[in-house]
């Protein structure tokens, strides 16, 4: 996620508690997700869409917070 904050993303991560829960919490609903995904007959059950959902809202949240230090 985000290669071109690679840097930016580690330093976050050892500095800011709020910005290392949210990265935290993205990587576990992806790993929730693929294991849903591979039990699911179909990849848009409302469980797995509501996580995807969320998902995404993290990692819109993780890329604003990564534009904002990136000035």
């Amino acid at each position: 996620m985000f290669p071109e904050y690679r840097d930016l993303i580690s330093e976050l991560k050892s500095k800011d508690a709020h910005f290392l829960k949210m990265f935290n919490k993205h990587n576990e609903l992806d790993d929730e997700i693929k294991e849903l995904e591979q039990h699911a007959a179909s990849d848009f059950t409302p469980e797995v869409k509501m996580l995807k959902q969320q998902k995404l809202h993290i990692k819109e949240e993780l890329h604003q917070i990564l534009q904002a230090h990136d000035k």
